[in-house]
């Protein structure tokens, strides 16, 4: 057994005090290595949590003489004289990070993230660990471990702790539903006022619509934590089962927009229990928290899981077919914001992750894939539903993965993907990995083909904005300043402008949040006078006849549709038409 005791001396530092006690084996004649984790599962980028460590001391226990260590890497701890001995390691971490990967400690909470805080004894990752967490008389603790005593965690292995976050609070609200014979928790921390009949029961439908999906749940309970904030906010993580979920304006969470993101990011995260912490990818079997763990199936992981996480809430009637369009419609918007699609494929954007997924990096590098991924897995959906007459979906895919992968533990590759595609489909479906996955095929004209199978439709309506839908370039007002933030491939203002310009002036009219008006008079070319470098510069901007970027593109029902297509929309979303 390895022991963890998390304390805090004084929550105005933000310092945690962590303890990790362990007896080393007399005979052990290799030096004892102390790993902190260098990224989290579900953010696939190194975050290098060592940052947070000051202070660390290291010694025998049961004698309290200091033990000898020194640093290997940034984040691993080598002990070269532990044999024998009980080691105690002390540190502090520093909780300031108040997001749903972060740990957070004021006077109200104690907010953990032990993936973030905790180091491991390298090669003893599978000991059973037991977590103390000192806090005051009275508070509560909400987490997916079981409690071994008054305020004692106990997990199965380093895997199973570190994928179990925790709030202690002497505020927690606490409420509990059942779906499929399961107990699933509600905790809240924060200052809302939540409607829990209301809320209750549309979590009920969802979890009850996952549950039927797959035939079956990965854990015997499951536990939403969530962090109402009192400012704006939005995150969610996925965990063995649990989830973390910040969101905020507190006050705000009842009302339309917020509970609506609410709805989704916690339909999206319990999705996550089968599709990436059951359903998991070889390469992370198991994880290894040193390193990256590059895998070029994210798109399944994520993409996958963001379409099913908005499509269930109208499969299950929490939401309306209107409503999951306008949610569509936000992902659509999302993915065609740029030109990053023509440039990088979703298999490429999978490995990138680790590379630069969470930023928005250079100008239409990149495509992501939770928006793209979500388009293909819809256009994929739709696709077997068609060649199946709806006898089969995207369901039994993911139910076969279930099967194969998630019930036995042992990780899927991209070709038992493949594999198990092309079997629900009853074709070879090479050609749709070849142009979606792999490659950087538009996927407009294939996605408005099989909506229509489905009584629906992809509508295109042009930028309302002039610089952007006639030249094909986007602004931002700082301070006054009107700045070029980026611009369309081939369009007019790719001929004359470049990120950073500042424009002064149209036609020697001062732009002073008017740029759209001076843009707009329905010239063929204007002088923009530009700051470019400190140095001031004019250039023409000419239009291109017949040329329009930044269209906007939405998905709505057809306002014709004959009984086969009436039938298929009543079949995938399970709604009339």
């Amino acid at each position: 057994m390895i022991y963890y005791r998390i304390s805090y001396a004084n929550p105005l530092t933000f310092y945690l005090q962590v303890e990790l006690t362990l007896d080393v084996a007399a005979e052990a004649t290799a030096p004892l290595e102390l790993q902190l984790p260098a990224w989290r599962p579900g953010r696939y980028e190194l975050q290098n949590f060592a940052q947070k460590i000051q202070k660390v001391e290291v010694a025998n226990a049961a004698t309290n003489q200091p033990l000898p260590y020194r640093k290997l890497t940034k984040d691993r701890w080598e002990v070269a004289h532990a044999a024998g001995c009980k080691v105690r390691v002390r540190y502090n971490f520093y909780a300031h990070q108040m997001d749903a990967g972060g740990s957070w400690l004021d006077e109200s909470q104690l907010y953990l993230n032990p993936v973030q805080a905790l180091m491991y004894a390298v090669g003893r990752e599978q000991e059973a660990c037991e977590l103390t967490v000192d806090v005051p008389e009275g508070w509560q603790i909400a987490c997916g471990l079981p409690q071994a005593g008054s305020n004692v965690l106990a997990a199965q292995n380093f895997d199973h702790l570190a994928d179990s976050p925790l709030i202690a609070s002497p505020t927690l609200v606490h409420e509990q539903y059942e779906a499929g014979g399961l107990p699933f928790h509600v905790w809240v921390q924060g200052e809302a006022d939540v409607n829990w009949p209301r809320l209750l029961a549309d979590f009920r439908a969802f979890s009850e619509e996952q549950l039927a999906l797959f035939g079956g749940f990965p854990v015997a309970e499951y536990h939403f934590l969530n962090q109402f904030l009192p400012y704006k906010h939005y995150h969610g993580v996925e965990h063995v089962n649990s989830t973390v979920i910040t969101l905020g304006p507190a006050e705000l969470i009842m009302s339309e927009g917020l509970y609506k993101e609410l709805l989704g990011v916690s339909c999206h995260e319990l999705f996550h229990t089968w599709n990436i912490k059951s359903i998991r990818p070889a390469e992370m079997q198991p994880y290894d928290y040193s390193r990256e763990n590059y895998f070029r199936t994210c798109f399944i992981a994520e993409g996958i899981t963001t379409y099913y996480g908005e499509y269930l809430l109208a499969r299950c009637h929490v939401h309306t077919p209107a409503q999951y369009f306008e949610e569509l419609n936000t992902v659509l918007r999302k993915h065609f914001d740029d030109a990053g699609g023509e440039n990088l494929s979703l298999a490429d954007a999978s490995m990138d992750l680790w590379l630069d997924g969470y930023k928005p990096g250079v100008p239409d590098r990149k495509v992501s894939v939770y928006h793209k991924g979500a388009l293909v897995a819809m256009l994929l959906d739709l696709t077997i539903r068609q060649l199946s007459n709806h006898a089969r979906s995207l369901d039994d895919v993911m139910r076969r993965l279930y099967e194969e992968f998630g019930k036995t533990g042992i990780g899927y590759t991209e070709a038992d993907y493949v594999r198990i595609v092309n079997e629900v489909a009853g074709r070879n479906m090479q050609a749709y990995f070849d142009k979606f996955i792999y490659g950087t095929a538009p996927v407009l004209e294939p996605l408005d083909k099989v909506l229509h199978t489905v009584g629906c439709q992809l509508l295109v309506g042009e930028n309302a904005s002039a610089s952007e839908g006639i030249f094909g370039f986007r602004t931002v007002v700082k301070n006054a300043r009107t700045e070029v933030t980026s611009i369309w491939p081939n369009s007019p203002a790719a001929a004359a402008l470049t990120v950073d310009d500042e424009i002064v002036a149209v036609n020697g009219r001062r732009v002073d949040m008017n740029l759209q008006t001076l843009l707009s008079s329905g010239a063929t070319s204007y002088d923009l006078s530009v700051f470019r470098q400190n140095r001031l510069l004019t250039v023409t901007l000419a239009a291109a006849p017949g040329s329009r970027f930044g269209q906007r593109y939405a998905v709505d029902k057809l306002e014709m549709a004959d009984d086969a297509q009436q039938r298929g929309f009543q079949q995938w979303l399970g709604w009339d038409f």
